[in-house]
């Protein structure tokens, strides 16, 4: 839902042929990408919900942004309570209001990086990324948490496990450190 067209370019521009399909027919990697409400979007996603947990079992690379890794998640709580992809354990909640905290929180913020590996592998500690979210991720399982950032509260930024990825900013709005991000998804 919503950025499909920003995330073909931003791997066009990382030399990687890209598409937008119904299916995952001929597909190698799977980026789910997201702008919008986590109902609606599993919603969207219904028709594609057994072949997603299939590629994923079998250890297609999965990377999911934004609301995409929100999806990888077992539930939310937005808007109302939906059941997610169950890739990972945990499930998403709202940030929670803090003083002279704006939410929803949009704009660039550094990362703290706990594992070095995967998609965000080679990163700089303090590196700028680009956040558009009102929800965070709670992982039941600590060492899911590859990456955090501060926002109020210190929230995850990223997580990962085995082939399932997923960033909580939009790496394709990201400038350089995005790209290298898309980079290495593309070469895992």
């Amino acid at each position: 839902m919503g950025n499909l067209r920003s995330v073909q370019q931003a791997l066009r521009a990382v030399g990687c042929s890209a598409s937008v399909q119904p299916n995952l027919a001929g597909a190698t990697r799977l980026i789910i990408p997201g702008v919008g409400a986590f109902g609606a979007a599993m919603e969207r996603l219904s028709p594609l919900v057994h072949d997603i947990r299939r590629a994923a079992r079998d250890g297609m690379p999965i990377l999911g942004l934004c609301l995409g890794q929100q999806l990888l998640f077992e539930s939310s709580e937005e808007r109302g309570s939906f059941a997610g992809l169950g890739l990972l354990e945990g499930r998403v909640k709202y940030l929670q209001p803090a003083p002279r905290v704006k939410i929803p929180h949009i704009g660039w913020n550094s990362l703290h990086y706990l594992r070095d590996e995967g998609p965000t592998a080679g990163g700089r500690e303090g590196e700028q990324v680009y956040f558009v979210h009102s929800l965070v991720t709670l992982c039941d399982h600590g060492s899911d948490v590859v990456a955090t950032s501060h926002h109020g509260v210190e929230f995850t930024a990223a997580v990962g496990r085995g082939n399932v990825w997923g960033c909580q900013f939009h790496p394709e709005k990201s400038g350089e450190v995005g790209l290298r991000m898309l980079r290495r998804f593309v070469a895992c």
